[in-house]
């Protein structure tokens, strides 16, 4: 097993990673920007060293430093998180190039999987269902005439894009003109690449994910699925697990197919197949993320396993049960944003006091304590908040219970948002898609 880590990222996956480490007695680093010095994961880490100032640009995503910090303080490994680094196949090449162990698979399957294009063209090699689209795609005519073929509405992605950021819903030629070089230019500001791909658009599908573990013994296993579809911008609020209203045997399909295209990788890790689901329960191949998911905490409550623990083991050479963990019960997440609740846009600011209530059953994964400056150079999650019942609708009521009882004060929060959607009747009924949170913030 490894000694040191190095932790190349902040908030609240540093901490949830120093909390795996130690169970497994891996001291930890942490690299911080000025705007988080003396943040709690630079006070639960064994080493804090700050690394440059507010701006990733300067600091969290400065590979060369890190790897500097890396090996001036001994780490034997280093742990990207999610998010900044984590799904970057240049630094991946460049941690093993110093000889450390990145915890994740190998850069090969990260660019493999980092574009989209390739990416889908691996996945109809091993049998993958996908939506109707096309490959790489330079000029406005080539786009203009796949779209004619597979049908508007259509969505323009770019191969290298992620996280909703390049992405544009299509329903004419008129618009695809008008669209097609702002979505260009969108992906070579974001991504450095300004290759995009057309796809055939679904209006009203379920987005699910399967979690896999893959060893390098040629395993792989999928633990459980999540229902991710309360989104805004594409960007996930609400997951649970199990999925609702799935049938079983489209479940045990979606697990088929994970660990047909897990094992076809050779994946060693921790990954996330997501799928897009239509109401007649066909499934589609959307992306595949070479990290750990923010929301895994769903699936750790559900199956028991830790799964970031397990990205250390698995990394290490550890091998795999032969069989898939058994779920019990039901958890539900929701992501508390320092964000205006009506326009879902980030609001910096200053804790003045926040106090959680002890509630059986619930898990906080945060970093946020009262005086907490909230600066606008991060993403605004303060904290994830986990229920875990024995039905579903236990877990949603001390969700609900939980947010309610929060004392949070000196800034806005999505708070009252994620409790008019717990209680809302189609989140009840389990009866939801992607479009829901959309339609939802128009009357809300």
């Amino acid at each position: 097993m490894f000694k040191k880590v190095l932790i190349a990222n902040r908030g609240e996956i540093a901490c949830r990673i120093i909390k795996a480490a130690k169970t497994l007695d891996i001291k930890t680093v942490v690299v911080y920007s000025t705007a988080d010095e003396n943040t709690l994961p630079t006070r639960l880490a064994d080493e804090a060293i700050c690394i440059g100032p507010p701006p990733v640009a300067q600091s969290y995503l400065q590979m060369d430093k890190i790897l500097e910090v890396a090996l001036q303080t001994g780490c034997d490994c280093i742990h990207p998180g999610y998010g900044l680094l984590s799904e970057n196949a240049k630094f991946a090449e460049k941690v093993r190039e110093n000889n450390l162990v990145f915890i994740g698979p190998s850069p090969e399957i990260i660019a493999a999987m980092g574009d989209k294009v390739a990416a889908r063209k691996t996945m109809a090699e091993i049998g993958i269902p996908l939506l109707p689209g096309s490959d790489e795609i330079e000029h406005l005519e080539e786009a203009k005439k796949m779209a004619e073929n597979i049908g508007f509405p259509v969505i323009l992605k770019a191969a290298s894009g992620g996280g909703g950021i390049g992405m544009a819903i299509i329903n004419s030629q008129a618009e695809l003109e008008q669209m097609w070089s702002s979505v260009r230019q969108r992906a070579q500001a974001y991504f450095g690449n300004p290759v995009i791909y057309v796809e055939k658009y679904l209006p009203n599908p379920r987005h699910i994910e399967v979690q896999i573990l893959g060893d390098e013994h040629g395993h792989c296993l999928a633990i459980g699925e999540r229902d991710c579809s309360i989104q805004r911008r594409h960007q996930k609020v609400i997951e649970e697990a199990p999925a609702p209203n799935l049938p079983q045997e489209v479940r045990e399909q979606l697990f088929d197919l994970a660990e047909r295209a897990g094992t076809s990788l050779g994946y060693v890790g921790a990954g996330t197949f997501e799928f897009l689901v239509d109401e007649n329960y066909n499934l589609y191949f959307l992306e595949m993320n070479t990290r750990i998911q923010v929301e895994h905490p769903v699936t750790e409550e559900v199956t028991g396993w830790n799964l970031v623990a397990w990205q250390f083991q698995l990394a290490a050479g550890a091998a795999l049960p032969t069989t898939r963990p058994i779920s019990k019960g039901w958890a539900i997440e929701a992501r508390l944003y320092a964000e205006d609740d009506k326009t879902c846009l980030p609001a910096p600011g200053k804790i003045e006091t926040v106090i959680w209530p002890e509630i059986p059953g619930i898990r906080i994964e945060t970093w946020i304590e009262s005086g907490l400056k909230v600066t606008p150079y991060y993403d605004p999650l303060l904290a994830k908040i986990i229920a875990h019942g024995e039905t579903r609708d236990e877990a949603r009521l001390k969700l609900i219970q939980t947010l309610t009882n929060l004392e949070i004060t000196g800034i806005k929060t999505n708070r009252n948002l994620l409790v008019a959607i717990l209680t809302s009747q189609s989140f009840q009924s389990g009866k939801y898609n992607t479009q829901f949170l959309t339609e939802f913030l128009k009357s809300y």
